[in-house]
């Protein structure tokens, strides 16, 4: 109860302080006006200041804005002025000058086209589209092959750049396993080949070294069917599916599919 009769004095203490100084000024205008009354303008007067501020508003009109500059615009007061002698059906053609922002975009298109041409073709100081992309490739491809060789880098540690062969019983068994589940369907289940080629033959067609099928199988063949399984599996699995195909060279198995590819 205490808080809202001290909040209600402070209203009216505010309340009554701006009505004082409301007072005040009355007082001090009667007070001004007192001592030096203002005349009072005569009807001629009141003509003047009418005609004073009807000119004043005609020029503010009159007088071009900003988006008129830029567009090059006449006001209409002036379209008498460019009518050409010509008209047809009663419509008459104005003379109106190209915008200023026009001219300028125009003629800065003719200058880029003239630049572009000597860095590009004349010159030859900027590279062509085909070129960056084979330089950006290259760096691509060289980043990657760094990061692969880089000590503790995050990504798996067997890659096509380190990966050796292994004839441990236990890697061939993994890879065994792998193999009749991901690669039976293409390669058969001795890899004699089916719609995939012949794996126990030595001929190859993308390579017979152990980098050359970890890199075929972990990018895969795209143009011909067959999926990068880089993206089902980790390095360690496609090594072990690498060191099983690879053991199954010379194997002879049954109804193997004709060689194909070149002799390793």
């Amino acid at each position: 109860m205490t808080d809202l009769l001290i909040w209600a004095l402070l209203f009216v203490a505010a309340l009554i302080l701006i009505v004082s100084l409301q007072v005040l000024k009355v007082i001090k205008i009667f007070i001004k006006e007192s001592i030096s009354p203002s005349p009072f303008a005569t009807e001629e007067e009141k003509e003047q200041f009418r005609l004073l501020a009807a000119k004043r508003e005609a020029e503010e009109k009159a007088k071009p804005s900003i988006w008129t500059k830029l567009m090059g615009l006449k006001p209409m007061a002036e379209e008498k002025d460019l009518m050409m002698d010509h008209e047809f059906d009663g419509i008459a053609e104005l003379d109106n000058p190209t915008p200023a922002w026009f001219s300028v975009l125009f003629y800065g298109t003719i200058i880029f086209a003239i630049g572009y041409m000597l860095n590009y073709h004349v010159f030859n100081w900027g590279k062509s589209q085909e070129e960056e992309y084979a330089i950006e490739l290259q760096q691509a491809a060289d980043d990657r092959l760094a990061f692969l060789q880089k000590p503790g880098a995050a990504g798996p540690q067997i890659n096509e750049s380190n990966i050796e062969q292994s004839n441990d019983k236990e890697v061939i068994q993994k890879g065994a396993a792998l193999f009749k589940t991901v690669c039976t369907p293409c390669h058969g289940a001795n890899g004699e080949g089916g719609v995939g080629p012949n794996l126990t033959d030595e001929f190859w067609l993308h390579g017979g070294g152990v980098k050359d099928v970890f890199k075929t199988i972990k990018y895969g063949v795209p143009e011909k069917g067959m999926v990068a399984w880089e993206k089902s599996m980790n390095a360690k699995q496609i090594s072990d599916i690498t060191n099983y195909v690879l053991s199954l060279k010379g194997s002879n198995p049954a109804g193997a599919k004709a060689p194909q590819g070149k002799k390793d």
